[in-house]
C-alpha cells in the first residue's frame, strides 16, 4: 500500500487509503498526502465513506478501488461488495492465486487483476542470468522483446535505458547513443546457451544421509561383537562356522539364542552369552533411536530432494515463497540449472520444485552449511528473495564470502537500506517486489490495458498502448508533443481501424480514436493518460 500510494500521489491522483490501525506505515501514508481511514475490516459503510457512493445514475466520487490485501478471499469479497454499490467502478485487485484471478473478469466486469509474483519474478531472473530480462510482448501489432543490447538481435527498434554511463540508469536516452550494454527494444534474440540441469539426490543419497556416522559406529560395534561371539561359539562350543555366526548374530541382535546348544557349555560361556545379549539389546535400541532421529531431523522429502553430486554454473534461489516459485518456473523455461533453498519444506515453491524435479535444500539460507549444500561456492548466481531483508542480506554476505564471482541479487523492501548496501558493501543488485508491482497498479487505475514492466536497476519503465479519447487535451495536438525527454516516447501509432505505423510523423495531428504504443516512466505514462483521457466535469480520485 505504501508504494502504491506513493505512485498514485506522485501521478497527481487524490487518494483515500483504508489502513489497518496496526500497520507500521499508517503515519507515512498520511504524510504522503493521502486521506487515511483507520479500520481493521472493510465494510459497505466504510466504502461509502471512502467515496464509493453511486446512486440514481450519479457516478461515485471515487474513480477506482484498489484492493491490496494478501488474502484473496478478502479481496474478492470486498470487490463483489463494491461492484454491487457501483456497476461502473474500476476495480484493481491483487491476487495471489492467478487461476482465481483469471475468473474474476466474468464476475466483476471492468476489473484489473494484478499478480505480484508474475510481475516481479522476471526482474530477479534477469539479474541471475545477467541479461537484464528478456521480455516478450505484443505491442503495436507485432511481437517485440526487451533486453540487453548484446542479447537482442539487430536491428534494434529503440534504446530504452542507458545502464553503462553511470550508477543511475538513464531512461529513454536520445537517439544515437551507443547501445552496447543498454536495454533495447527489438524483434528477436540471439541464441542463448545455459548449463546442464542439476538432478535431485534421489533414494541413494537419501539412504546415505540416514546412515550417518552415528549409525555406522553402532553398526561397526555390533559387527565386532558378532565376530567375537562367532569365534567363541566355534572354538569352545565346537559348532561349525555358519551355525556359530547364526547363533552369535541372534544373541547380539536380540533375535534369540538356541539354548540346546549351550546347555552343556562352560559357565563362563553362558555368562558371556548373556552379557553379549544385553549389550546387543542396548545397541539395537541406540540404532533404532538414531535412525528415527535422522528421519525426523531430516524429513524424507528433504533428503530425497537434495542436491546430487557437485553442481556447477547453476542458479541458487533462496526463498521459495510465491515469488520464488515463479522464479523457478521461469528459470526452468529458460533452460537454466537451478537449486532451491528454503527454511520450510511446506513453502509454495518446494512443491513447484518437486514437480519440476529441481533439487531443494531445506534450511536457513543465511547458514553457511546450508549454502554449501546448495553448491553456492560453484554457482553462477544467487537470488536471496525471502520475505526478510536481514535474512537476504546475511545470505548475500555468506554467498559472497564463499563465491566472490557469483552474481548476487537481494530482495529488499527498505529502499534506503538497499541503496546503502549496494553503495557501501558491493553485494550486488537489490530489488523490491512492491516497487516492481506498484507502478502496474498505479497505471491500471488510470486505464484498463495490457502493459509490461521493464526494470532498469531499481527504476522501471512501462510499455503499453493508449487510446486517445474524444474530448481529451491531446486531441488535435501534434504527435511529437506527447513525447517527454527521459519520461515518455511514442513508439508506434494506429489510426482508427488502420495499420500500425512504427515510424509515425511527429507533426501529424492526434485524432480521437487513435491508438499509440508508448514506453515511459510511471510519471510520464500517468501524464499521458491524463491528456488522452476525456475531460470530466468532476475531478474524482
Amino acid at each position: 500500500m505504501l508504494r502504491v500510494v506513493t505512485e498514485l500521489v506522485s501521478s497527481g491522483e487524490r487518494v483515500t487509503a483504508i489502513v489497518n490501525p496496526v500497520s507500521r506505515h499508517r503515519d507515512r501514508i498520511g504524510e504522503l498526502g493521502a486521506t487515511v481511514i483507520l479500520a481493521p475490516v472493510i465494510s459497505e459503510s466504510l466504502l461509502r465513506k471512502a467515496g464509493i457512493d453511486a446512486r440514481d445514475g450519479t457516478p461515485s466520487t471515487a474513480r477506482a478501488l484498489v484492493l491490496l490485501d494478501t488474502n484473496d478471499v478478502h479481496n474478492v469479497h470486498t470487490a463483489l461488495t463494491a461492484r454491487d454499490m457501483d456497476r461502473d467502478l474500476r476495480i484493481i485487485l491483487q491476487m495471489v492465486n492467478p487461476r482465481l484471478g483469471r475468473q474474476l473478469n466474468s464476475l466483476l466486469g471492468d476489473c484489473v487483476v494484478i499478480n505480484g509474483p508474475s510481475l516481479a519474478a522476471p526482474a530477479f531472473v534477469s539479474d541471475a542470468l545477467d541479461d537484464d530480462e528478456l521480455t516478450w510482448m505484443e505491442l503495436g501489432g507485432r511481437m517485440v522483446v526487451v533486453g540487453q543490447a548484446d542479447l537482442i538481435r539487430e536491428p534494434h527498434l529503440t534504446v530504452l535505458a542507458d545502464t553503462t554511463s553511470s550508477a543511475t540508469p538513464q531512461l529513454l536516452p536520445q537517439a544515437g547513443v551507443d547501445p552496447a550494454g543498454d536495454i533495447v527494444l527489438g524483434t528477436g534474440v540471439r541464441t542463448l546457451w545455459y548449463s546442464r540441469g542439476v538432478r535431485p539426490a534421489g533414494w541413494v543419497m537419501a539412504v546415505r544421509d540416514i546412515l550417518d556416522s552415528r549409525v555406522r559406529k553402532i553398526a561397526a560395534l555390533m559387527a565386532l561383537l558378532i565376530a567375537i561371539g562367532t569365534a567363541i561359539v566355534h572354538y569352545f562350543g565346537h559348532i561349525e562356522w555358519w551355525r556359530a555366526l547364526y547363533l552369535a548374530a541372534g544373541v547380539v541382535t536380540s533375535a534369540g539364542i538356541d539354548d540346546d546348544k549351550f546347555q552343556d557349555a562352560e559357565p563362563w560361556v553362558k555368562v558371556s552369552a548373556v552379557v553379549v545379549q544385553l549389550t546387543g539389546i542396548v545397541l539395537m535400541a541406540l540404532l533404532t533411536a538414531v535412525v528415527v532421529d535422522s528421519l525426523i531431523g531430516a524429513r524424507l522429502s528433504r533428503i530425497i530432494g537434495g542436491v546430487r553430486g557437485r553442481p556447477r554454473n547453476h542458479v541458487v534461489v533462496c526463498g521459495l515463497g510465491t515469488v520464488g516459485a515463479r522464479v523457478l518456473e521461469i528459470l526452468v523455461e529458460r533452460g537454466v540449472a537451478v537449486v532451491g533453498v528454503d527454511q520450510s519444506d511446506d513453502a509454495p515453491g518446494v512443491q513447484v520444485a518437486h514437480r519440476l524435479k529441481i533439487p531443494v535444500v531445506v534450511g536457513d539460507s543465511s547458514n553457511e552449511e546450508t549454502l554449501r549444500l546448495a553448491g553456492v561456492q560453484r554457482c553462477q548466481a544467487l537470488l536471496a528473495i525471502t520475505d526478510g531483508d536481514i535474512t537476504n542480506l546475511e545470505s548475500a554476505m555468506v554467498a559472497q564470502e564463499l563465491n566472490p564471482d557469483a552474481r548476487i541479487t537481494m530482495r529488499m523492501f527498505d529502499h534506503d537500506l538497499a541503496e546503502r548496501v549496494e553503495r557501501q558493501l558491493g553485494l550486488g543488485n537489490s530489488r523490491s517486489v512492491s516497487m516492481l508491482v506498484a507502478p502496474a497498479v498505479a497505471a491500471a487505475v488510470g486505464d484498463k490495458r495490457r502493459q509490461v514492466i521493464v526494470p532498469a536497476g531499481r527504476r522501471v519503465l512501462l510499455l503499453t498502448e493508449v487510446v486517445v479519447e474524444s474530448g481529451s487535451v491531446a486531441e488535435g495536438r501534434p504527435l511529437g508533443s506527447l513525447n517527454e525527454a527521459e519520461g515518455l516516447r511514442i513508439l508506434a501509432r494506429q489510426d482508427l481501424n488502420g495499420p500500425w505505423d512504427w515510424q509515425p510523423a511527429a507533426t501529424r495531428a492526434v485524432n480521437a480514436g487513435d491508438r499509440v504504443a508508448v514506453v515511459g516512466t510511471r510519471a510520464g505514462l500517468a501524464r499521458l493518460l491524463m491528456v488522452t483521457r476525456a475531460q470530466r466535469k468532476s475531478a474524482a480520485s
